[in-house]
């Protein structure tokens, strides 16, 4: 396929996706009216070599800009704070937008990463050996900057922020140095929107997020930030619903080009980072979903780096209207609030300058997971574990067409925090079944609305019958009122999967189904 067949068909596929990808955070410092900036910040662009693309001997140029708060000298140093963008974006230039970091006295280094700005190469989605390496090139630079913290040779005291991509360096270079080093360098990090393991946040079950494929790709159309064999990928999983394996003449495997390309792949290893993590997760994401990071708070940290980490869901992240089924539309950030009495920002200078300069713990809820509500309430709770369980019986929907059902699970007041599953007899007479799961609230099944904007889907390729299965359901925080309900929404389809449904009508029919829930007690 050429490259201009592949620009095509993306193009095509991304104005075919379900709406117009958001990115709704509600706290990010980017997104936020920019405040005056510091007084006095020196400001430095530069670029740094880093290693070649694969094939190539060409150094690949990482660009950057450094924001040297006022009074940081030889005699007096501070900590650094690294920041870098998200998918399609670049390094941020204006010092406006970090005056609240450098005005609390701390550095800020942003840079473009590899495909993205003004820096060169092509964009590996965080593989260890490219994108690893260009975080480790630039923490030896910050290394030899002397108005900078330093905690010993090569080891500057530092701190990371960043959303989505963002937040996908700050674990590939931590965990890189962590592997080369023994020891993460990184102090302390802030990682928002984020993915634990790429195929299943991208196609869970093997089953792709079309909307989100086409999105993403589109997105690195104007730059050819994506290598050819990656959009090809994306292409075919756009346009089949598949992830693609390998599977077919001449295809890509996307799962073995991103194996290694995530937190998951490091645990895999044996690797735990053992430093203070502030992990923000949206809620109503439907590319990361909570789930994810949850899944890396729970895997990616020793106990200790947990029992000084803080684990905040909001209202916001990667956000697409939820219109079938339908979902909640909100964003909000309750519990940077009732941690800090601020946004993320605020909450994230506390957490750092306890992290990074040794202060006073001046918050609560470490070692906890603070979750939104869609009613923009927070739900603070020290397990997310599925406890509790529901007998609701039969629950069959039809395939390839039909509108979602709703069946009763419990009676509110009642409330859910953390990641539930199903248990059942599956059966699915159909080649290549699928349907899609997920918790919904209302007075009746008529009103039951998800509790966020996430279904999760069951794959059965072949036929099968009275099959036992554990399914997943997207992770939730919710209080159920009195008067509503708890409802397992089925659904033969889902927009944020738009084209992945069942090829042929039918049904998949659960028996016996058992929901556990994370809940809550008081």
């Amino acid at each position: 396929m050429s490259r201009r067949t592949v620009r095509t068909a993306l193009l095509t596929a991304a104005a075919a996706a379900v709406a117009a990808p958001v990115l709704a955070v509600p706290h990010s410092p980017l997104t936020a009216p920019a405040a005056a900036a510091a007084a006095q910040v020196r400001v430095d662009d530069g670029c740094l070599d880093s290693v070649p693309e694969p094939g190539s001997t060409e150094p690949v140029a990482i660009c950057f800009t450094v924001f040297r708060p006022e009074g940081a000298s030889r005699r007096d140093p501070v900590p650094m704070v690294v920041h870098s963008h998200g998918w399609g974006g670049s390094r941020t230039t204006d010092p406006a937008a970090f005056a609240a970091f450098t005005d609390a006295g701390y550095g800020v280094v942003s840079f473009d990463q590899r495909g993205w700005g003004e820096s060169g190469g092509q964009a590996h989605v965080e593989d260890p050996a490219l994108e690893g390496t260009d975080v480790r090139r630039l923490v030896r630079m910050v290394s030899r900057l002397a108005w900078v913290e330093q905690d010993g040779p090569g080891d500057p005291r530092l701190g990371a922020i960043g959303g989505s991509y963002g937040g996908g360096y700050q674990f590939v270079g931590a965990f890189e140095e962590l592997r080369l080093r023994g020891e993460p360098v990184f102090d302390a990090l802030a990682p928002e929107i984020t993915w634990h393991d790429l195929g299943q946040s991208l196609a869970p079950e093997g089953v792709v997020r079309t909307a989100w494929a086409a999105a993403l790709a589109a997105a690195a159309l104007p730059s050819d930030a994506l290598p050819p064999a990656v959009y090809k990928a994306l292409v075919e999983g756009a346009a089949t619903g598949a992830w693609p394996d390998g599977s077919l003449p001449g295809g890509e495997d996307l799962e073995a080009d991103f194996a290694d390309n995530g937190p998951r792949f490091h645990v895999r290893q044996g690797r735990r980072l053992d430093i203070p993590v502030l992990l923000g997760q949206g809620t109503t994401d439907s590319l990361f979903p909570l789930e994810q990071g949850l899944r890396t708070f729970r895997s990616a940290l020793t106990q200790r780096a947990r029992e000084r980490s803080i684990f905040v869901g909001y209202n916001g992240g990667h956000v697409l209207p939820a219109l079938l089924p339908r979902g909640v539309d909100v964003t909000s950030d309750p519990c940077s609030e009732k941690l800090a009495g601020g946004d993320f920002t605020a909450l994230t200078l506390r957490f750092l300058d306890h992290a990074l300069r040794g202060g006073r713990r001046t918050l609560e809820g470490y070692g906890r997971y603070h979750l939104a509500t869609p009613a923009s309430t927070c739900v603070s709770t020290g397990s997310v574990r599925a406890t509790t369980t529901y007998d609701v019986g039969t629950v069959a929907t039809s395939t390839a067409l039909g509108v979602p059902v709703a069946t009763p699970v419990a009676e509110g007041p009642i409330t859910v925090a953390g990641t539930p599953y199903l248990t059942a007899d599956v059966t699915a007479p159909g080649v290549g079944s699928r349907a899609f799961y997920g918790l919904a609230v209302g007075t009746s099944p008529a009103d039951a609305r998800l509790v966020q904007n996430n279904v999760l889907p069951l794959h059965e390729p072949t036929p099968v019958t009275g099959a036992a299965r554990r399914i997943a359901l997207p992770s939730v925080a919710v209080r159920v009122p009195r008067g509503q309900r708890l409802y397992l929404l089925a659904s033969p389809v889902s927009d944020v999967f738009a084209g992945t449904g069942s090829r042929t009508p039918g049904l998949v029919v659960l028996e016996g189904t058992v929901v556990h829930l994370p809940r809550k007690h008081r």
